[in-house]
């Protein structure tokens, strides 16, 4: 089993935080600092779990490894991707334990622990747009490659796929709702149930696209050539980019003449539930809180853990519990100015890792 945590953090602007970002300051029983929650926090109770066990004595039946790693924010090779490849009798296992669930859900008077099992697929894509440059000052002799690329970027910005509801998602609406609705109507009866389920829901019934870059011309008075847009696109597992191609094609429409390049893909790879890691959760929600269920879920995002599901077939969950904090509230602090965690939620993160390690490696 490999106890698993990334080290990198995303950039922090000291002028928008009420504490200094890399200060790990503990104010009111919260630490605070970027990567509080994303997730140094549970690197560090990663190593205090794998350091109590050690400390106690306990032998597990197999390897019990504890892997600190970078490069998950950016992806350029230098982490768990790297680890795989170079050194991969470093890191294979059978079990993994990342980030990625953990949340607790509060609905009327029942609550639900939330465990990554599957993740999508990030595959990026640049929309080149060309035109005719010219003089600022005289736009009717060019051709504007940035005011043709807006149209681009409206349509691909309110397109909406077919949903389709996928295994994970479908074992959580039938947990939660009590029901398996038409994939049409899972947002709307999900936020009958609560505004928060349907957050959850939406990005996981298809793919999403976003665009979230635009470079055209570096002078202000100068009417671009070209100018280029990168969406974020994220696919659900079993979708790759050459399927959707042919739909974004036909979203952009032939109106406007572009290029279209999908970028590196990576992700997008599941674990079955019906595993002994399973188990573990279960008995340590129903230790946790009795009546309370652990309901598998889809990241939207991207972790690591599909680097060890495609080296080795490893069976990885993202579950870190939270209790104290809740995940309307970390949400909006996950890469945002004053990310801070409980230092009780750390604590039963510690408790979460010591059961897992002597449930699933006695």
């Amino acid at each position: 089993m490999l106890f698993l945590g990334h080290t990198d953090v995303v950039l922090a602007d000291p002028a928008e935080w009420s504490v200094p970002p890399f200060s790990g300051e503990v104010r009111q029983g919260e630490v605070w600092g970027r990567g509080a929650l994303d997730m140094k926090g549970h690197v560090a109770a990663n190593a205090v779990a794998f350091a109590s066990l050690a400390r106690e004595g306990f032998e597990p039946a197999g390897d019990l490894i504890f892997a600190a790693t970078a490069d998950e924010e950016v992806g350029d090779g230098f982490g768990l991707s790297w680890l795989c490849s170079e050194h991969p009798d470093a890191v294979r296992c059978d079990y993994a334990v990342n980030e990625g669930g953990g949340d607790r859900l509060e609905v009327g008077d029942e609550s639900y622990w939330v465990v990554a099992t599957a993740e999508k697929l990030t595959a990026p894509f640049t929309i080149r747009v060309h035109g005719r440059s010219g003089h600022a000052s005289m736009p009717g002799i060019a051709d504007n490659a940035l005011v043709k690329a807006a149209r681009l970027v409206e349509r691909i910005a309110t397109y909406r796929p077919e949903p389709q509801i996928q295994q994970e998602l479908e074992v959580f609406l039938k947990t939660v709702l009590g029901e398996l609705p038409s994939p049409d109507a899972a947002v709307m009866r999900a936020r009958e149930r609560h505004e928060t389920i349907a957050e959850l829901v939406e990005p996981l019934l298809a793919p999403t696209f976003a665009p979230t870059m635009v470079s055209a011309s570096r002078k202000r008075n100068v009417i671009p050539a070209l100018c280029e847009i990168v969406v974020d696109c994220r696919l659900l597992p079993g979708q790759s980019p050459t399927e959707i191609e042919p739909i974004v094609r036909s979203v952009l429409g032939s109106d406007v003449s572009y290029d279209l390049e999908f970028l590196k893909a990576e992700g997008g790879t599941r674990s079955s539930l019906d595993t002994p890691l399973w188990a573990a959760v279960e008995s340590f929600v129903a230790e946790l809180e009795p009546g309370a269920a652990a309901v598998p879920v889809m990241c939207a995002g991207f972790t690591d853990s599909h680097w060890l599901r495609e080296a080795f077939g490893t069976v990885a969950y993202g579950f870190f519990p939270y209790r104290t904090m809740t995940p309307d509230l970390a949400a909006t602090l996950i890469h945002s100015a004053d990310e801070r965690v409980p230092v009780s939620d750390l604590e039963l993160g510690v408790e979460w890792l010591r059961h897992v390690a002597r449930t699933v490696c006695a």
